[in-house]
């Protein structure tokens, strides 16, 4: 039987369509299915009368990238990531895909999730990378072609700064660790760790966290997202029994947003509801730990910085101005591109299971933050860093990594390498024919 509440959000719904011009999908396909208002129509039937899926009815269902943007936009309040999450779960228990894409889905929630597997992944795929143009001949195998062109190489980018000393008695934070990040980009709780020091806070890592359940929740696998909700929930409060934690910091803001929702995601769960709504309520994301106006100053770099504030920042925590602030804080010229409230294309798992509506979105979304005339794109979330970088010529950097550099850190290993080559290149047409 379908649940009150969910019938209760879609009779919400007054089809207004406010919420069409903030819909990445619906701005690019001009598909009235492709929109938030559209999608709820062909949700009424699955999650009131619990029909059986149609393959059309995935296809839309599928194309949402969960970016929240409608949220923002609804003057009715509907809550749409309710009824997203729950048309993915009914889609995952009673609608059989064809195999390639049993198969992709069934590949990123057993690798994604566990950073051992991650690690070995982008290890092996400079080998699958010989086959691209095999693999290109195949529709089906689209998802792999976009796994394989995403995989970073595996890049030796161990700390050469010297940690801060923090007393043992500064106020204690933990710093979780994204499942890709550490992999992809090290430096980033490099940044985070040194930043959180400079302002006084002494920095623990937590054992037997895992991921935030983020990925799996997108790809309706609902039980086992709570699976790694109820197991960080036993490993932080250990912790914060034991290290008098007062805070749980978090450099994803993908991770962040979901992890603020452990209390509504185990409600029903008498077990975990109130413990999982006391840990939900201690997440803060990076650029909200720190205030700016306690920001340390270093130097003041005569840099243009492009703010890409994720859809899980803006939209899924409602901070998305934090990081500009932050930055401005700093001593950065901040610019914000043109349709900012368009998703990059990321999301998760989409930028692979959905590449060609993707590669679009983050094609667009770089051309507008480099018409900005920044020398920098800065960021809060790996998955957009990852997107933007994908589609752009200019260097991303997560926001901590600038503020860490402007108050007293080194410069960010990208941008440092980009401006290497910029210097190089301006030398070359210096000289002489």
């Amino acid at each position: 039987m379908s649940d009150p509440g969910t019938a209760a959000e879609i009779r919400r719904c007054v089809h207004c369509g406010f919420c069409t011009a903030t819909c990445p999908t619906y701005v690019l396909l001009g598909d009235e299915r492709d929109s938030p208002r559209g999608r709820i129509v062909l949700m009424k039937d699955l999650l009131t009368n619990d029909a059986e899926p149609s393959a059309q009815v995935v296809r839309h269902i599928d194309r949402c990238l969960s970016c929240l943007g409608c949220v923002t936009a609804c003057p009715s309040g509907v809550d749409y990531r309710q009824l997203i999450d729950a048309a993915r779960v009914a889609v995952d228990e009673r609608y059989t895909r064809p195999w390639p894409d049993r198969l992709a889905r069934a590949v990123l929630a057993a690798v994604l999730p566990h950073r051992g597997r991650f690690r070995l992944a982008l290890r092996l795929a400079p080998l699958g990378r010989a086959f691209l143009p095999l693999i290109d001949r195949f529709a089906s195998a689209r998802p792999l072609a976009a796994m394989l062109r995403m995989a970073s190489p595996l890049v030796d980018r161990r700390n050469t700064v010297l940690p801060i000393a923090v007393p043992a008695s500064a106020r204690c934070v933990a710093l979780f660790t994204p499942c890709a990040e550490p992999d992809l980009r090290p430096e980033i709780a490099q940044a985070t760790e040194r930043l959180l020091a400079r302002c006084g806070f002494r920095v623990v890592h937590v054992s037997g966290e895992g991921c935030c359940g983020a990925l799996v929740h997108h790809l309706g696998r609902e039980s086992s997202a709570h699976a790694s909700a109820r197991r960080n929930v036993d490993a932080w409060e250990t912790a914060i029994a034991r290290d008098g934690i007062e805070a749980i910091v978090v450099t994803a803001s993908g991770c962040t947003s979901e992890i603020k929702r452990y209390g509504s995601l185990l409600a029903d769960d008498p077990a975990y509801a109130a413990r999982a709504a006391r840990i939900a309520a201690m997440v803060r994301d990076t650029t909200e730990v720190i205030a700016p106006s306690d920001l340390p100053h270093g130097v003041r770099p005569d840099l243009m910085v492009a703010w890409q504030a994720p859809c899980s920042l803006t939209h899924g925590q409602r901070i998305g101005d934090a990081g500009q602030r932050l930055l401005e804080a700093a001593g950065f010229s901040v610019k914000t591109p043109a349709e900012a409230h368009l998703c990059c294309g990321s999301a998760g798992t989409y930028n692979i299971l959905q590449s060609e509506i993707a590669g679009q979105l983050g094609a667009r979304k770089a051309a507008a933050l480099a018409a900005t005339g920044a020398q920098v794109v800065a960021t809060s979330n790996i998955g957009c860093a990852t997107q933007v970088a994908m589609h752009g010529g200019l260097p991303v950097v997560h926001v901590i990594e600038l503020v860490d550099w402007a108050s007293g850190g080194p410069v960010p290993p990208v941008l440092a390498a980009h401006l290497a080559q910029t210097r190089a290149a301006s030398t070359r047409a210096a000289l002489p024919a």
